[in-house]
């Protein structure tokens, strides 16, 4: 702890003793870094804040009724056509800057140096929903005020117009383009058209029709066929098992024999009239033999019937057997059954063969045919996606949405700066008072470095590694006293004095700086 106590006061020490060279310096570095900084010329800045609406109100209104166009990304596009060089070239044109310039060399370095100045900034809230557009700031810095707003305000009138120029003249070519694919497609419509409607004339009845396609068809009619056969198999074994049942009953029964009852008789006989006459007339045979015997056992009397018999003729009394009728009448109609089935099925069984004899046509022929549909469709397709295109651009254009879509609203409009941006002289005259003590310090510090002095005897022990044997120390007469103060006081005045130049540079900075830079104008 003591050597290093030791070694920071040898370096107070040493850079005490070449103190006035080191206040000159620091004088030197102060007045030259001040007059540098007084000669920096004043730079102007103006700029525009400008606030751009993507969100029309007519949009959520035409909201699927008509084109949206992507204002983000064309707004981003504009960005950047602003800073190409067109515009920037615009811009020298119409500011008289290029009367600076004698070569294409320099008007094409006056250009870089202008995107180089000129500061865009962007704050669009994409992250939020349902917000459209944001700020933008256009900003230019020179050293005249007057030019800085020029700038400013060209490039501001470029960017309006360019856009809404730009959105108008894209929906005009969209619905020229647009317009020229409706009449392509539509002439290719038509031929779609006229090829099916031929293709449809020429291939009657070997289409497909809504039940499906060709193995569809014939796998149906094949079922259909088997169907019915099974059916007719069912209809004549029903018919077998009738006929055995028929030749079981006798078609007349012995009223004694059986006994019945009048009323049971006179039930039956009126049932089975009704079971005739579903099938025959009034006048038929049968009919009539069962209405007289109806009649007969009405007025109370039996049904008698003449039969002959080998043994000689004697008078029976009979009535007919209802089971008998039963069995008759669904065996007609079995058989009739029977025979519109095998009609049916013939007819059928022809179906199957003239499918099976197309099954190299009609697939052929419904594979053009999907192939002649499916171009339809697409062709359709498009031409209607065209139509519907075509009415959006029409009524985004009525509307004047393409228009609308942007709404530009000046925030801040560009002025002439009465106040300097830059530099900030305050900032730079304290940083050269700073430099200059730094400076005026390093060069005391460097001269310790180079020529050393030795405030105690272990310093000189150590360097020269010998004994000391004793020190003698510095007597001061007054004379002597009095001569250090005043040289004390004179340095700590000329430090003080360098503070007080400070402040009465800082006062003057601005009048002091237009006094310099007129003096080096009028030198130039």
């Amino acid at each position: 702890m003591h050597e290093t106590l030791l070694l920071i006061r040898s370096y107070l020490h040493g850079i005490w003793q070449y103190r006035w060279s080191a206040l000159l310096i620091s004088w030197v570095v102060a007045l030259v870094g001040w007059l540098v900084v007084y000669a920096i010329p004043d730079q102007y800045t103006s700029k525009t804040v400008m606030h751009v609406d993507t969100k029309s109100i007519m949009q959520p209104l035409l909201k699927g009724l008509s084109v949206e166009s992507d204002v983000e990304s064309g707004l981003s596009v504009m960005t950047k056509v602003l800073l190409s060089r067109e515009s920037l070239e615009e811009v020298v044109r119409e500011t008289d800057m290029d009367l600076q310039a004698q070569t294409p060399g320099s008007v094409a370095a006056l250009i870089d140096e202008l995107a180089n100045d000129i500061e865009l900034t962007v704050n669009s809230p994409r992250k939020k929903k349902n917000t459209g557009g944001g700020l933008y700031e256009i900003s230019y810095t020179n050293e005249s005020p007057q030019l800085a707003y020029q700038v400013v305000s060209k490039l501001l009138n470029i960017m309006i117009e360019s856009t809404l120029s730009t959105t108008r003249a894209d929906t005009a070519q969209a619905q020229k383009f647009i317009n020229e694919q409706i009449k392509k497609y539509e002439a290719r419509l038509v031929e779609a058209e006229e090829a099916l409607a031929r293709f449809k004339r020429e291939n009657i009845g070997l289409m497909p029709d809504e039940s499906g396609g060709y193995y569809q068809r014939l796998q149906r009619a094949q079922a259909e066929l088997d169907a019915t056969r099974s059916e007719i198999e069912l209809a004549r074994r029903k018919l077998s098992q009738l006929k055995k049942q028929l030749a079981g009953e006798a078609p007349l029964l012995d009223n004694n024999a059986y006994g019945a009852p009048r009323a049971r008789k006179l039930k039956q006989y009126r049932e089975e009239l009704q079971n005739l006459l579903s099938r025959y007339t009034e006048q038929h045979p049968d009919v009539r033999a069962l209405q007289e015997a109806i009649e007969v056992l009405e007025s109370g009397g039996d049904v008698t019937l003449d039969t002959s018999e080998t043994s000689g003729n004697s008078q029976t009394t009979l009535e007919f057997n209802p089971v008998y009728q039963d069995i008759k009448s669904e065996i007609v109609k079995t058989t009739v059954e029977i025979e519109a089935l095998q009609l049916k099925a013939a007819e059928q069984a022809k179906t199957v063969k003239r499918l099976k004899e197309s099954v190299n046509i009609i697939p052929e022929v419904e594979a053009q045919l999907a192939k002649l549909n499916r171009d339809y469709e697409i062709t359709r397709g498009r031409y209607l996606s065209f139509v519907e295109r075509r009415e959006s651009a029409s009524l985004a254009q009525q509307v004047g949405q393409s228009g609308s879509d942007i709404s530009f609203r000046i925030i801040e409009p560009p002025r002439v700066p009465k106040e300097p941006s830059a530099p900030n002289r305050l900032l730079f005259l304290l940083g050269v008072l700073v430099v200059a003590m730094a400076a005026g310090l390093g060069w005391g510090f460097l001269r310790y470095l180079l020529q050393p002095t030795f405030i105690d005897t272990s310093q000189i022990r150590e360097k020269i590694d010998l004994p000391v044997l004793g020190s003698v120390s510095l007597f001061l007469t007054p004379e002597h006293r009095k001569r250090r103060r005043v040289q004390l006081a004179t340095f700590v005045m000329s430090v003080l004095l360098l503070v007080v130049a400070f402040g009465g540079v800082v006062a003057f900075k601005d009048h002091g700086s237009h006094l310099v830079q007129k003096i080096i104008g009028k030198q130039a």
